[in-house]
């Protein structure tokens, strides 16, 4: 358990992965191949964390210009991540069909094509075609994401496939970390004093259409991106000689979720996954309250990067405690410093409240990890079966903020806090029963 976990370990093997030298290559590949392939996958990392939290700088933006309650401008995420649970399944089937880099490059493609929708939803100056823009980007990112993982393990010895998985997440979690601190200047920066609720008509969708060329400018940079990037990968399509994995086994993978342990397992990266979103997406909205910090929307999105940024950093001080104590009693202590975290926010005023909430993401680093292993633990064989069951809990992320939102609109932001944190006190439960079977 604490080899997995271990991740100063693994980066330091992850980047002795990346200058190894050609035994450290399967028969079928040449060496330099492999460490471009390898350095293209870490780079996917990168991009699914910093898409997937730039839309914390999104809400805001939209909330304003639609005049959206906190529970409809949720939706952003629940388009956003419904992805996860609806396109899996078909993902892999494509895998099976075509191969793990065409199907690299069919998943950017449909990246870039949800990119592009931005530009007509800005010009309609409608919610509802920002809703499908997104699940569109989503869907390509479900689909480079079931080719990611076992992608990376085949692109080097087994016997290290966990420290390059490892070492991939880092650049997940320092995407999160950069986008969202970028976003706020460009998306949030624009930010006008207008308030679109006293228009209508003409007027309106015109100041709509004005106002979402920042949204428009940011997802047509990412659109140039990734057509590059996908025209590489398809350049690269037969560098590889893959045998894909069958997929079929996954439709028996639910039988999975009736053994206790992992069932509660996968309930818990549901709820954590839509907890850390829940967050991530009202904070900018919490912190440019009066009563907390009563900064601008754009440097409250700035402060994201102390949001993510501590989850980045939580796991190399988690990795150490890892090492020591029970993984299942560090799950429950942090998941109970994250609930203490947020009651003690929502008690308190200025930026002490705010502060305290930005520093749920310490509490977070370690939990998706831990929970993961601690739901697979035994499973054996069909380890890989659990881990596509645990892949499409992620659409926690559609479902929890929605339900954050409706309470937000029926009291405040304050009093939706409590939402994640029950969310928390069910992954605190879990660290506490999982501790007994380590």
């Amino acid at each position: 358990m604490a080899e997995n976990t271990d991740i100063a370990v693994a980066i330091q093997r992850g980047w002795q992965e990346m200058i190894a030298a050609k035994e450290n290559m399967t028969a079928s590949e040449p060496s330099r191949s492999g460490d471009d392939l390898r350095i293209f996958v870490f780079g996917l990392f990168f991009i699914f964390g910093g898409i997937t939290s730039l839309n914390d700088v999104l809400i805001p933006k939209l909330k304003g210009l639609f005049s959206l309650s906190y529970a409809e401008v949720m939706l952003v995420q629940s388009a956003f991540f419904a992805a996860y649970f609806i396109v899996s399944l078909p993902a892999a089937a494509i895998v099976e069909r075509i191969g793990y880099m065409r199907t690299a490059s069919v998943g950017l493609l449909m990246m870039m094509v949800g990119c592009l929708l931005f530009v007509p939803a800005s010009g309609s100056g409608i919610f509802a075609m920002f809703l499908f823009a997104l699940f569109v980007l989503a869907a390509g990112i479900t689909i480079v994401q079931v080719v990611a993982n076992p992608l990376i393990s085949m692109l080097g010895a087994p016997a290290t496939a966990s420290s390059r998985l490892t070492f991939a997440q880092a650049f997940n979690s320092l995407g999160t970390t950069v986008f969202p601190y970028v976003g706020a200047i460009v998306i949030l920066g624009s930010l006008t004093q207008i308030d679109a609720s006293t228009l209508s008509g003409a007027a309106l969708n015109a100041f709509r259409a004005a106002e979402t060329v920042a949204i428009e400018h940011a997802y047509l940079g990412l659109a140039a991106a990734l057509l590059i990037i996908a025209g590489v990968v398809w350049s690269r399509r037969k560098s590889l000689i893959e045998t894909p994995v069958v997929p079929g086994k996954l439709l028996n993978a639910f039988g999975l979720l009736l053994r206790p342990r992992f069932g509660f397992g996968a309930l818990c990266i549901f709820l954590y996954v839509g907890a850390e979103v829940a967050i991530g997406s009202m904070m900018v909205s919490y912190l440019a309250q009066p009563g907390v910090m009563g900064i601008s929307e754009e440097a409250a999105g700035k402060h994201l990067i102390y949001y993510w940024g501590g989850a980045m950093v939580g796991r190399f001080v988690g990795a150490y405690f890892l090492r020591i104590f029970s993984p299942g009693k560090v799950l429950a202590f942090v998941a109970a410093m994250a609930i203490a975290l947020l009651l003690v926010s929502a008690q308190l005023d200025g930026n002490t409240s705010g502060w305290l909430l930005l520093a749920v993401g310490l509490c977070n680093s370690i939990m998706f990890p831990t929970i993961f292993s601690l739901a697979s633990q035994g499973l054996g064989e069909r380890t890989a079966e659990g881990s596509g069951i645990i892949c499409m809990a992620i659409v926690g992320g559609a479902v929890v903020p929605l339900l954050t939102g409706h309470v937000a609109d029926l009291s405040d932001l304050k009093m939706a806090l409590i939402v994640p944190a029950l969310c928390y006190a069910v992954i605190a439960g879990f660290g506490w029963y999982a501790r007994r079977s380590e």
